[in-house]
Order: C-alpha cells, then structure tokens, then sequence
C-alpha cells in the first residue's frame, strides 16, 4: 500500500520547502511507525513554474493507513500548512498494488 502525496510548490521556496520535507517533515512521518519507507520523486516537464513533487510513503495495510490518517495526519499536515500556507498545493491518494512485473534480463547501464 502506498500513500502518495502530489505538491506543486511555488518556485521561491522550492529549496526551502524540499530541504524542509526531507530533514524534519519526512523523518517526523517515518517516526509515526506507520510507514516502512518514503520516497520522493520530482516530475519531469511538468507544465508551468511551479515544481511538482510526489511524496510516496509505504505502509503494509489500509489499516495501517487509517491509524496515521486518524492519530497522526492532522497534526503533521498542519505543521506543513504553517509554514508553507499559501505557496502550495496539494492532493493525497491511497494506491493498491494490483500487478507487478520485471524485465529480469534488461540492460541497467
């Protein structure tokens, strides 16, 4: 299960912003014990100015989930709107893992 979290942040403070989630927001989400790992990805070509980042976290059950929605979420996510109110956006979606597949004999140069 994958919590995924999409933030197109104003360019001004992008690096704040960035250096802020991975020094205190991210290992503050980790530490809930909801979340085996996260990863953070930047889009590539995204439209506009402002940079899009998707935030991943790896939980192992939807009821995992629902722990840190209920007893952990609404603190942390009024941490970021604190700091960063008005000079973002964002959505969260809950992903399930239906199919996977490798390429076992490819080329990773």
């Amino acid at each position: 299960m994958i919590y995924s979290v999409t933030i197109a942040v104003q360019a001004s403070v992008e690096s704040e912003w960035f250096d802020w989630m991975n020094r205190i927001h991210v290992p503050d989400v980790l530490r809930t014990g909801c979340f085996s790992e996260c990863r953070i990805y930047k889009v590539l070509g995204s439209e506009g100015n402002d940079p899009i980042y998707v935030i991943q976290y790896h939980c192992r059950s939807v009821e995992v989930y629902h722990r840190y929605r209920d007893n952990f979420a609404p603190a942390l996510q009024k941490e970021h709107s604190d700091r960063f109110g008005g000079r973002f956006r964002g959505s969260r979606q809950l992903l399930e893992e239906v199919a996977h597949a490798q390429n076992r004999g490819a080329d990773h140069t």
